[in-house]
């Protein structure tokens, strides 16, 4: 019989074979494996930290840069709008602020606000479709014609009767012939209204959601706003789309409009809302409404330039008319 002393001669004779194994691995490894691990990673962390600084140094030229263009905005769009009244048109998930450093600096380029629509989410509802059809019909002005049989089309042609003009003339006064517009689709629960935006503008901006629409509904909720900018165009001299970059990303309200031939031919849309630059860019691509002109101007997807290639026009003259 094999006794107990063998098993344990075994045994030990196995462990002692692994530590050898062990320790020989070790030491093949330790000059050309190791070395070469702990290269590598001292590598990423020096390429990290030159990250870092290069990160550090783009976010202070860029902090550099907004502030010298916040101080520079009101030479930058003096007078450009001069004489011009222009309606705010807030989608839904529109920035609030975005939209008050988008009326400081309509109001430094000499434009007067005639005020502001907020469209609801229910606006945007394609299930309310039929409703807003039947409510648009209901209050169309006599002597007014439709565009077709879309309701958005519609509906934006309506509206833009009772907050836009084309005629200088008109400007600043409220149509006649719209009494009650407004209210039918502020009680509808559809938009909400600030200031006196009866009032007619001669030009209209539109605020971009700043999340891009999602899901099986986003195409016919992007739509609907794009019929409003086209129709607010339209009725006036001239109307603009603007938001951030994420929404020239798909479902995003920029992207949407951007990909339609027809109204991108004559709505322009600017993508840096955010950026000083940007704002100015806005007042500018106003300008150029004016001049019977559009562009699809800032950083994203399909924008031709970050400006228009006029902006440094004449400015606006000290009365409408342009």
């Amino acid at each position: 019989m094999i006794d107990f002393r063998y098993h344990l001669v075994s045994i030990v004779a196995i462990f002692l074979a692994l530590a050898v194994g062990i320790v020989m691995g070790t030491t093949l490894l330790s000059n050309p494996a190791i070395e070469s691990a702990l290269q590598t990673a001292d590598d990423l962390r020096k390429s990290n930290s030159e990250y870092r600084d290069q990160l550090a140094a783009l976010q202070a030229r860029e902090a550099g840069n907004d502030d010298f263009v916040t101080a520079e905005i009101p030479a930058l769009v003096r007078a450009q709008l001069t004489g011009e009244s222009v309606l705010l048109v807030a989608a839904p998930g529109s920035s609030g602020t975005l939209r008050e450093q988008s009326v400081q600096v309509l109001t430094e380029a000499g434009a007067t606000i005639s005020g502001q629509v907020t469209i609801a989410e229910k606006y945007l509802d394609p299930t309310q479709a039929n409703f807003i059809d039947q409510l648009t019909t209901q209050l169309k002005p006599a002597g007014l014609t439709l565009p077709g049989t879309d309701p958005y089309k519609n509906a934006a042609a309506v509206l833009a009767a009772a907050l836009v003009t084309a005629d200088d003339t008109q400007a600043g006064t409220e149509n006649t012939t719209t009494v009650g517009v407004l209210d039918g689709f502020e009680k509808a629960g559809l938009l909400s209204v600030d200031g006196t935006p009866a009032k007619r503008a001669t030009l209209a901006l539109v605020l971009a959601p700043d999340t891009p629409f999602a899901g099986e509904k986003a195409q016919a909720q992007a739509g609907a706003l794009v019929s409003l900018a086209g129709g607010l165009d339209d009725g006036s001299q001239g109307s603009s789309l603007a938001g951030i970059l994420a929404a020239t990303q798909p479902g995003g309200l920029i992207a949407a409009l951007r990909d339609t031939g027809d109204v991108a031919a004559k709505v322009s849309t600017v993508d840096t809302l955010d950026m000083p630059a940007g704002r100015v860019v806005v007042v500018y691509s106003l300008r150029e409404q004016l001049d019977g002109r559009a562009g699809q101007y800032g950083i994203g997807p399909d924008a031709s330039e970050f400006q228009p290639a006029s902006s440094a026009a004449t400015p606006s003259p000290t009365t409408s008319g342009s």
